[in-house]
């Protein structure tokens, strides 16, 4: 299982859909007349890891709380899980936020109080491997381990 964390308009879809064909796509931004999109999450992930397929969490996941679900989840299946931290600061996210349209952008007022609740994630929370991710002035994905994650 793979987990996108970061702040909203980071750039975590865009990385998903570029970088990790082949994986289930499971994330409550798809689930926007769900009266429960948390509970449906966790059926959408059980159903794709009893198959035996990959799959990838898109969501902000800003808690260390989401993450241990996410994570608790994937070991009840003994799958791996690796994280992918958007490094995107609130100014970046900010201003990719802004040449979004229609419902892809979010209020201003949700990326602040996100940003406000955002602890970075660390390998100590489970993680089999971390990256960090952001994305350079020419527009290429940077990948790289996460080295901070171990020591945070």
């Amino acid at each position: 299982m793979v987990i996108l964390v970061g702040l909203q308009a980071a750039g975590k879809s865009t990385f998903r859909r570029t970088q990790l064909g082949g994986h289930v796509v499971v994330s409550k931004d798809l689930m926007p007349n769900n009266r429960n999109p948390g509970r449906r999450q966790v059926v959408l992930i059980d159903e794709a890891l009893s198959a035996g397929s990959s799959v990838v969490v898109d969501n902000t996941n800003p808690r260390v709380a989401d993450r241990a679900t996410l994570i608790e989840q994937a070991r009840r299946h003994g799958a791996r899980v690796i994280g992918y931290y958007f490094t995107a600061s609130l100014d970046e996210s900010l201003e990719r936020n802004r040449l979004r349209e229609g419902k892809a952008r979010v209020p201003d007022v949700a990326l602040i109080v996100t940003a406000k609740a955002f602890i970075a994630p660390c390998l100590a929370e489970g993680f089999d491997e971390l990256f960090q991710v952001r994305i350079a002035a020419d527009g290429r994905w940077v990948v790289a381990p996460d080295a901070e994650g171990a020591r945070r």
